[in-house]
């Protein structure tokens, strides 16, 4: 079958090419081998989806990362998804407004970080709460309402739903439909399919390592368990001020990340990564934290402690059992950036670190706060 021996023979090598940006020890690492071949497994799945359901002719925002398809780095309050367009066709976005901090949608431009972005909290909404925004490359004569330019290089459309309060806002409701022809969608041809297949090592080889010695370079700049200003990488949320570092953790130590608080914020997180840069499960660990999750102490300063072993503390990042990897904030829309320190020390003298008022949780309240989670991620339009 066209393609189905490069696509098979291009997965049969692909681990060991990401096993090959590691140090030796961790290559040799059985726990770190198996890894590696979920993020490949993760990196096909979300690289396969596009490959079956992509179409310029019959879109639909499909999902891209997140917990489940964990490459690239997902933001744990952050819902993924794409779609593919054709700039020679006119297509609808409509939907109803939510309520969360940030849903934006990209256009992503080939090699450039510099991609227009459209607001949905931008448009305008109707009584019954609905938007209704036309795309193509030139806005149609007459036409009064809502338009956004599409970029002639432009074929695929990312879309980002960020929430704080995962249980009480109001996730958007978002729709794709070409306007620029009939509806419906022949039977693709075999050339077509065959095209498909044959992209998909391309893919998939892009995806699975891209991000694969990121923990360990950082760590050879020096900055484990200090922070650093973030260069993004290309399709990078826009207006979004990053940070990270390593942590590099026993299981009876602790960091505390402590910073001040922006007078006016948007959005803010801190989220951590395992060794191989995959997001640290945020559903079933207290592993993310971000504005409406973590509040400040009394004296305005906002302390959060990284540590394998619950503290007892609210404001608590679980390595869930991963001794290193990187903590990496998020500044959006906020009036400063500022860099927090971080400060190691004994799990034991943690609390001796933090004023006397510092909010705290019983195992069982711990124990709910979790679940609620969990609950509240998954009522989410994941899928």
């Amino acid at each position: 079958m066209a393609g189905w021996d490069e696509f098979v023979e291009s997965l049969r090598t692909l681990p060991e090419k990401m096993l090959a940006k590691l140090p030796e020890d961790m290559r040799k690492d059985p726990l770190v081998r198996a890894e590696i071949g979920r993020i490949a497994l993760e990196a096909l799945a979300s690289s396969s989806i596009e490959a079956l359901g992509a179409d310029p002719q019959a879109p639909e925002f499909l999902p891209a990362i997140g917990r489940v398809l964990n490459v690239g780095q997902p933001n744990a309050d952050t819902v993924y998804k794409s779609a593919s367009v054709d700039p020679a066709q006119v297509y609808r976005i409509s939907g109803k407004a939510g309520t969360i901090p940030i849903a934006v949608i990209a256009q992503v431009l080939p090699g450039s970080n510099s991609r227009p972005h459209l607001d949905l909290s931008s448009l305008h909404v109707g009584e019954d709460g609905r938007f209704s925004v036309l795309l193509g490359a030139e806005r149609p004569e007459g036409y009064a309402g809502d338009f956004w330019k599409l970029e002639p290089d432009t074929r695929r459309l990312m879309m980002r739903l960020v929430s704080s309060d995962w249980s009480d806002e109001v996730q958007p409701v978002v729709t794709i439909e070409r306007v620029s022809g009939p509806m419906g969608r022949p039977r693709p041809s075999a050339q077509e399919l065959t095209a498909r297949l044959q992209a998909l090592p391309r893919a998939v080889g892009y995806l699975a390592p891209m991000f694969i010695g990121r923990v360990e370079a950082l760590a050879a700049e020096g900055y484990v368990n200090r922070f650093k200003v973030m260069v993004p990488p290309e399709g990078a949320l826009a207006s979004q001020f990053y940070y990270d570092g390593v942590f590099d953790l026993k299981d009876d130590e602790a960091l505390i990340v402590e910073s001040d608080v922006p007078e006016t914020c948007q959005y803010r997180s801190l989220i951590l990564t395992n060794g191989l840069y995959e997001t640290i499960d945020w559903t079933n660990n207290h592993s993310s934290l971000n504005g409406a999750q973590a509040a400040p102490d009394s004296d305005g300063k906002l302390r959060i402690v990284v540590s394998e072993k619950d503290p007892g503390v609210r404001n608590w990042l679980d390595t869930a059992g991963y001794s290193r990897g990187i903590i990496q904030g998020r500044w959006t829309g906020c009036s400063s950036q500022p860099i927090p320190t971080l400060t190691k020390l004994r799990l034991d003298e943690v609390r001796k670190h933090l004023p006397a008022d510092v909010a705290t949780v019983t195992p069982e309240e711990r124990d709910a706060i979790m679940r609620e989670r969990n609950r509240a991620y998954q009522a989410r339009s994941l899928w």
